[in-house]
């Protein structure tokens, strides 16, 4: 089976809507600044992909995820002409924070927040009347995670509609255990790259909608293919090479496609030293002798955790309409590892393409793959 997605929402630091952000990833513009929420005299590293929406610069404030969360699923919502009522529609989120951030708040300078608004259930129900919500906490890949889920309600006739989102901003405390780590901050991200020295953390949401069937006299964004989801339980933070293949190769068995249909890969690209060098050598293995045209966001976008998935996603589907692939920023001498691959880099690359695989890899070893179609 093939769903439609008719409806997509986004918001980063390199924009507001999917098609600012496509159009910010091709003009290789960049979400990365200033810190603007936390005392930058406490931390070594000075800089964040934070989404500058705040009303008072310098004044963080609660409720932040949920807000972003919202404007994400209202635009998917509004772009598959859905009503603003989604009370009999599934929605689904995957969140590596939720509203830590807001908790941090209330810990550190007594703001007013309800325990009961930490997960999302709460804005989701006030915004759009929604009853049917699940919030699921899985970092990295849990925004792909949340989107296998929302398949099998469509495989098992339990809807036939979904909404399937990601979101999550920064928090003081994520921020300052990766300061910690990381004692020599990396002063841009650049996946791929021999010079790389690590990833930057990001806010950003996303979401998408679902459906069995394309409603007549709607557009449709693209077509869901397949999800694949395992988790090897490796290592807490390091990737393992069997369990990253097996969500490839297993995400491509269920799309009924071989390697060489695959145009473009759309990959999770951290920047991290072991991340990047654990894809490559995975990529290279199972697209050996295939040539698909890869790329990634994150030296633009910065690491967005539980919206990763979903934002490449999104990314994706917008490349297969437009004949369009943005380069990684900051690519300048490829890993070895990823000498034999199609790296995207410098320019856009304009050709055309039917099928896109996302890749997205969490902590624990939580694996996810998806592949999409255009919408033709």
């Amino acid at each position: 089976m093939t769903y439609p997605i008719t409806g997509t929402g986004a918001v980063a630091a390199i924009g507001a809507d999917p098609g600012e952000i496509f159009d910010s990833l091709c003009a290789g513009r960049s979400g990365l600044a200033p810190l603007k929420a936390f005392d930058r005299s406490r931390y070594r590293a000075q800089q964040l992909f934070e989404i500058d929406d705040r009303p008072n610069p310098g004044l963080d404030e609660p409720g932040r995820a949920g807000r972003l969360l919202a404007e994400a699923v209202r635009q998917a919502a509004a772009d598959a002409g859905l009503p603003e009522d989604l009370g009999g529609i599934p929605v689904l989120v995957g969140t590596g924070l939720r509203e830590l951030r807001s908790l941090e708040l209330w810990w550190r300078d007594g703001t007013v927040f309800d325990a009961d608004r930490l997960h999302f259930e709460n804005v989701l129900r006030e915004r759009f009347a929604a009853v049917d919500t699940h919030t699921f906490a899985g970092a990295c890949s849990a925004s792909l995670y949340a989107l296998a889920l929302g398949w099998d309600l469509l495989e098992l006739g339990e809807t036939d509609t979904v909404v399937v989102a990601g979101c999550d901003v920064v928090t003081e405390s994520m921020f300052g255990q990766a300061d910690r780590v990381q004692f020599d901050p990396p002063p841009s991200v650049r996946p791929f790259d021999q010079d790389r020295r690590g990833t930057i953390l990001g806010e950003g949401a996303a979401a998408v909608v679902l459906t069995r069937e394309a409603p007549p006299g709607r557009p449709v964004r693209g077509l869901l293919r397949s999800v694949a989801v395992n988790c090897d339980a490796h290592h807490q933070t390091a990737p393992d090479e069997t369990g990253v293949e097996a969500a490839v190769r297993e995400a491509q068995r269920h799309a009924g496609v071989a390697p060489a249909d695959i145009d473009l890969v759309v990959l999770h690209a951290t920047g991290t030293p072991l991340n990047d060098r654990t894809e490559a050598t995975v990529t290279a293995r199972v697209f050996a002798g295939a040539r698909p045209a890869l790329t990634g966001i994150k030296s633009l976008t910065g690491h967005t955790s539980g919206s990763a998935g979903l934002l490449s996603l999104i990314v994706a589907l917008r490349c297969l309409e437009a004949g369009v692939v943005p380069p990684i920023a900051g690519l300048a001498e490829p890993l070895p590892e990823g000498s034999t691959l199609r790296l995207v880099a410098g320019e856009p690359l304009v050709t055309p393409m039917r099928l896109a695989q996302v890749n997205s890899f969490g902590f624990g070893g939580v694996n996810a793959v998806a592949i999409v179609g255009g919408a033709a």
